[in-house]
């Protein structure tokens, strides 16, 4: 399969510090990559994997000191994966509901796993009509729980 990885900016994949969901990003496509899958990881140019890296900064704005708008990035790296979805069969997001307005509009495969928070509450349940909670604990935390669960 031809898979996306979108990983967050804040800290390269995987993490050469803190960074929980930067570190399962790396696992999972590192493992992809073993199984035969071709997998291009949008993340951070300092990201380290055997996958193609699609990069919308030098490296983890964290570490950037020059870097005045973290989120801006997100929407460059976001455009850029957007330019290309019809090359993929799936696409993992990993950047919380930052895609969600786009994502809801393409016609393309996605999957999103929420590494924290909780969207219950806030409107972003009327995104849900596609999405579907990995379990029932994270249905009722992302306020999706009406979608039953994969």
């Amino acid at each position: 399969m031809r898979i996306a990885q979108v990983a967050p900016l804040y800290e390269s994949v995987p993490p050469k510090y803190y960074g929980g969901t930067e570190r399962v990003v790396s696992y999972l496509t590192e493992e992809l990559v073993r199984q035969g899958h071709d997998v291009t990881l949008f993340a951070s140019g300092d990201s380290v994997t055997k996958a193609h890296v699609v990069a919308a900064c030098r490296s983890s704005l964290r570490s950037d000191k020059h870097c005045q708008n973290q989120m801006a990035h997100h929407f460059v790296i976001l455009e850029r994966l957007f330019q290309r979805a019809a090359e993929f069969d799936i696409i993992h997001f990993h950047i919380d509901y930052l895609h969600f307005p786009l994502s809801r509009r393409e016609l393309i495969t996605h999957v999103t796993t929420l590494h924290v928070g909780k969207l219950a509450g806030n409107g972003l349940s009327r995104f849900a009509r596609r999405d579907v909670p990995v379990s029932r604990e994270a249905g009722k935390l992302s306020g999706f729980s009406g979608a039953g669960f994969a």
